[in-house]
Formats: structure tokens, sequence, C-alpha cells
């Protein structure tokens, strides 16, 4: 055994101050470039402006590589902090979350709003620049300091003084180039984000300044949107033919209010339908672009739908046997939104999309009004936009009616065994996955027709969690699973089409012994490894059928006979303790246990299983903190290689198991 290698107590080692910024560059900003972190710069600045304490933000990158910020807002605070003893402008740039941002609740918080990344921004610039030089206008003097990889080299100096009007941040940054892919910034990028800040910040200038290749002089650019959103939209759509023209409408929380929402918070926003041609749409949280959009564009959606839905409703303008979804009215909207939210959470450090679940909430309520009255103000425009949406919702049923023919025609055909309900509807239907063909026979006769379809699998499916997706289809249990629901099987990552999927409710109902319990699992082990989007959306349901039925005599003119149902054994005492208690002999009910769902008539797999009202079904989710948990449980109990990872759980967990023997 080798003994080179020691692990002891000197071998854990603590980062501290920004080395773990250092160590783990790609954990707290973008590494192909500087860009993004000298966008924790410029974001600082737009805080500033978001506040009304700034009008104008220059940026600008210079000969030798650096990038240089400046702001005539208030300044950051030279002074001491009162607990750490040291300047707060040094420690803002020197430690991990310190910063103004976090106190939003308080009345005399130092900002609102904002889009900074509350204490880590700046910091993480600093940490990775070879140089970064601050120079502070405040109260009527000049300070200046400077960092080099991070550590003060100047210390914070007053330098000169200025007048009391003339208030400002200046930061220069030298980005170490060993920390990125490349050492040239996106000018492409700086200059929609600039540009964007100007577009959301009426009457601020903004300006870029950067040297060109061969030409001696610098480029500027400049922007200055006094007309805002609508103009930015209008810009955005030049190449594009609209069906209707643009609107634009802003809403924030005022006082009084009656609202689970703080003053201040609220949304501004410009959008339109286009007949012909694309363009990008763009969201916007506390002035930080959101590419990868987030809860405010899904509030926006919803708002456009029921605005657009109800004005569809008023005029009576739905054909026959036409149902129009979410997707059908929202496919040809391009849109800006800028939302303000007090606490802004993100998925990731880079911020691209935002996951505050009251966000959709606050866009939806405060967007939909404007929008409903804008409809009903402009009936022209609404017929339009209801004519683009019918004409896709049309477009999307006929698309979902081409499953239906035979394999002659090269289309994927419904499998045989499945027994469809009438309704196309998602938000009503619900497929019910059945254990076996004789439970799938009662659950037929048990199940709304309307609404409720049937799809029985024979025998147990494949362990699919190792298996590469273009083998699945391999297995026609789980071929016919994907052709029923519509959506083909996809990653994670990935972003599959769902205007495809058949049901609102995907539900497994499976018997109540340990057979069934892991017919569940290889099920659910399907849709978490090949339909992980259909778990994220809420259409993954468990049936809990159940596995005693306790049949109760009459007792008298007043109590008629019962059937009383258990989901387990805890269940059952708790009955036959409720019995006891009513003086109930025991020769007056007697006792049966379900061996499957096929024992079951169909009226009581009705009463107990399917009918919404009476029925248990758990959905699926996997909260937001148990990612990493539910693939490492999913690992060790699906997993080919985990034979001795499973044989060390069962002997520790063994003894809490409830198996039938």
């Amino acid at each position: 055994m080798s003994t080179s290698n020691q692990y002891n107590e000197s071998s854990v080692t603590v980062l501290k101050g920004l080395e773990p910024v250092k160590e783990r560059p790609g954990m707290y900003t973008r590494t192909d470039s500087p860009t993004h972190i000298c966008q924790e710069v410029i974001d600082n600045a737009a805080d500033e402006a978001l506040g009304n304490y700034a009008d104008t933000i220059n940026v600008e990158i210079h000969a030798d590589g650096s990038l240089s910020v400046s702001d005539n807002g208030r300044g950051i605070p030279t002074g001491l902090h009162p607990t750490e003893g040291v300047a707060v402008a040094e420690l803002v740039f020197t430690q991990l979350h310190a910063g103004g941002k976090f106190n939003k609740k308080d009345s005399d918080s130092a900002y609102g709003f904002s889009g900074g990344l509350h204490g880590v921004g700046v910091s993480v610039t600093n940490a990775l620049s070879t140089r970064l030089e601050v120079t502070i206008k405040r109260e009527g003097k000049i300070w200046k300091m400077a960092f080099e990889h991070g550590f003060v080299v100047e210390p914070l100096t007053q330098t000169g003084k200025c007048l009391i009007k003339d208030s400002g941040t200046y930061v220069r940054v030298y980005p170490d180039s060993k920390y990125f892919e490349s050492p040239h910034y996106n000018v492409v990028e700086l200059e929609r984000l600039l540009r964007a800040k100007a577009v959301l910040l009426p009457g601020v200038t903004v300006s870029f300044i950067r040297p060109i290749k061969g030409l001696p002089e610098s480029h500027t650019q400049t922007w200055h949107y006094p007309n805002g959103l609508k103009g930015y939209l209008v810009d955005l759509i030049s190449e594009a033919q609209e069906a209707v023209p643009v609107f634009a409408a802003e809403n924030h929380i005022q006082a009084g209010h009656d609202s689970d929402f703080s003053i201040g918070e609220g949304a501004s926003f410009a959008l339109t339908w286009l007949e012909e041609g694309s363009a990008t749409s763009e969201s916007y949280i506390n002035l930080i672009p959101t590419s990868l959009g987030g809860t405010h564009e899904a509030g926006l959606k919803q708002a456009v739908f029921n605005a657009v839905s109800n004005f569809i409703t008023h005029h009576n303008l739905l054909p026959r046997g036409v149902k129009v979804q979410s997707d059908d009215v929202f496919s040809k909207v391009v849109f800006v939104l800028s939302a303000r939210l007090l606490d802004p959470q993100f998925q990731g450090q880079t911020k691209e999309k935002l996951t505050n679940r009251d966000a959709l909430k606050l866009v939806a309520t405060i967007a939909t009004d404007p929008i409903e009255l804008w409809l009903n103000q402009n009936v022209s425009a609404g017929k339009k936009i209801a004519e683009l949406a019918i004409r896709q919702a049309q477009a999307r049923m006929r698309s979902v009616k081409k499953i239906e023919k035979r394999k002659g025609s090269g289309v994927a055909v419904l499998p045989g065994k499945l027994t469809d309900c009438e309704s196309e509807d998602i938000r009503e239907n619900e497929l019910f996955l059945v254990e076996g063909d004789s439970a799938g026979g009662s659950a037929k006769l048990a199940r709304n027709k309307g609404t409720q379809a049937i799809l029985p699998l024979r025998g147990k499916i494949l362990n699919s969690f190792e298996v590469h997706r273009d083998q699945l289809f391999g297995n026609a249990e789980i071929h016919d699973i994907s052709v029923a629901i519509g959506v083909d099987p996809h990653g994670e990552h990935d972003s599959p089409d769902l205007s495809g999927l058949r049901y609102g409710k995907i539900a497994i109902l499976s018997d109540a012994d340990v057979d069934g319990s892991h017919i569940q699992v290889l099920l659910l082990t399907l849709f978490y490894r090949h339909f992980p989007k259909l778990i994220d959306a809420g259409h993954i349901y468990v049936a809990q059928p159940p596995l005693f039925r306790v049949d109760v005599n009459s007792q008298g003119k007043n109590k008629p006979a019962r059937k009383l149902y258990a989901l387990d054994q805890i269940e059952l005492d708790s009955i036959l303790e409720r019995l006891s208690k009513e003086k109930v002999k025991e020769t007056a009910y007697a006792i049966s246990r379900f061996k499957g769902l096929g024992e079951m008539n169909h009226d009581q797999l009705k009463d107990t299983t399917m009918h919404p009202d009476t029925r248990r079904l758990l959905q699926a989710r996997i909260p937001d903190f148990a990612g990493e948990a539910t693939l490492k449980t999913f690992t060790k109990l699906m997993g080919k290689g985990e034979a001795a990872s499973r044989r060390a759980w069962i002997e520790a967990e063994g003894d809490q198991a409830n198996v039938d023997i």
C-alpha cells in the first residue's frame, strides 16, 4: 500500500478572501472573455441611474486593453465600515458578499432596486484583474485607490477637492488574461448591453468609446432614447413586418395598493405581433439582460394569453372545435420587457435567467389589464391578433391529427392498445399508464371517456437510466408511451418541442404492492432521465390505489352498509380503530386485500383511483434544492455499476422496508 500521498489534518486548505474566485472563476462569472466582469462595473453604474442618482454613464476601452466605467452618481462611500473597521470603498472590492444592496426592506436603504450581484460582482472583477483603479468624487473630495491581483497596493487616499455637485465613481479594470479563453472584449455584446441601458433608463445618456485598429482616433457611440421601450422595439423589428402597431405600457405598484408586492415593483413593456419575418425578444430585470428569460417572461406570456383569450370570447371569434392555447397566442409575439423587483433571484451567477416565482404573478397581474384595455380600444388590431392565434391553433390541431394516420403515410401512429379520450384540450386531458392488461380493462370501464385515456403496459418496462436516447425506441412499451404523449425523449438541458403534448396529466397507475412500486420507479426513471421537461412542467403524477377494503354491515336504519378503503396498513389500523370507537363488532365487518388493480371492479377503481373528486393523485416534482440529491438517489438505485452501494444501503436501511412476503 502506497504511503506517498498522505491525507491528514494539514491536507485541508481553506480559501480566504478572493482566493475562491481565482481558484474557480467559472463559478462566479463567464470565462470566455473579460466582458462579463466588466459588465458588473457597468451594472453598478446603471444601478445609480436606476435610483435617479446619475444621468450619465461612460464606458471606454483603452489602447492598453483596460476598460473604464464612469458615472455621475453619488460615489462609493469612503468612510470606515462601522463593524469591519475597513474603508467601505475598499471593502466592496476585496470582500465577497459585501455591498449596499442587501437591506432592501429598510426605508433608508441605499438601493431600492438594483441588478448588481449584491456583493459578489465587483469583488470578482477585482480578483480576476492584474490591476484595478478607482477614483471617487464625493462630498467635495476626490479619493483614489488601486489594487493588483485583488490586493490593495494604493490605499484609499484623498487626492484633491471638487465641487459638491460634482460626484461619481470612475473604475478602470485591467483583466488578467490567464483567467479567460480570449483577452478581447465582446464589443457586440457591450454595444447591445449599453444601448439597452439607455433604452431602459429614459433621460440617461450612455456612451461607448473604443479604439479601432488602423484609425488614429477612437470610435464613440452615444445612446439616448427619450421614447424608451417603444422606440427600441421599433428598431428591433425594422426588418420584419408587424401585424399590428406596437403597444407599450408601464405599470408599477403604487402606495395604497392592496397586494403582496412592494411599492415601485412592476414592469414596463412594448410588444407587437409579426406577420412576416422574425426578431429576437429581450427581457430585463432591474436593467440586467436576462438572455434565457425566466419567470418575468412567463408572467408576460400569461398576461397576453389571458387578455387575448378574453377578447376572443367577448367577441365570439372562436370557430367550433378550436381551442386556443398560450403558445398559439404568443408564437408571433415579439417584445421588450423591463421588470423591477426588489430582490431578484437568478439561475447561476451570470444572471441569465430569473427564477423568482412571484415575478410571474407580478408581471401577469400588472400587464393583463393594460393589454386587455388596448385590445378593446383597438378592435381591428385585436381581431387581427385573434386571427393569428386561431390560425396557429388550427395548424397545431392539424399536426396532432396527423399522428393518427396509418404507418403507410410515414407518420407515427398512436399505439393500438391506447384507448384515447375525446377531448383535445391538454388542460383537462389525462393519460393513465396502467400496469397489466386486466387492470387496463377495468380502467377503460372506469374512465371518463371525454377526458381520460388508458394505455395498458405489459410487465415491467426497461430500466432506462443508462440507456442511450437513440436506443430507447427499441423497447416497445417506451416507444408507445412516447408516441401516445406526443413528446420525443430529450435531455435536461434540451429545449424540446412540447407543442405536441396530448395530455396535461400523465398518471402512473400500478398495483399497491412491491411489484407495483417497482413499476412506478421504472416509469419515474424513464420520465426523469428522458422526459425531464414533463416533470419540470408538472405533467407527471402517481396514482395511489388502495390496498385494503373494509365492508361494514348496516347498523340499523340510520347507518347503511359502507365500503371503506385504506391505502396501506397504517390507514387500515386507523379505520379499525374508528370502527371500534363506533362500537362496531368485529363480526359486523370484513377486511379484504386487493392483490392487484385487476381484482377491482370498475366502480371501485373509479371511486378510489380515477374520479377527480375522490382519488389520490400525487404530482411528481423535484424541489429546487434537491436536484443533486435526486440524481444521486437515482444513480444509486438504478445505475448498473452501483451494486455495492445498493447493497450497503439495503443493509443499513433494510429494517425500515415494508415488503410483502
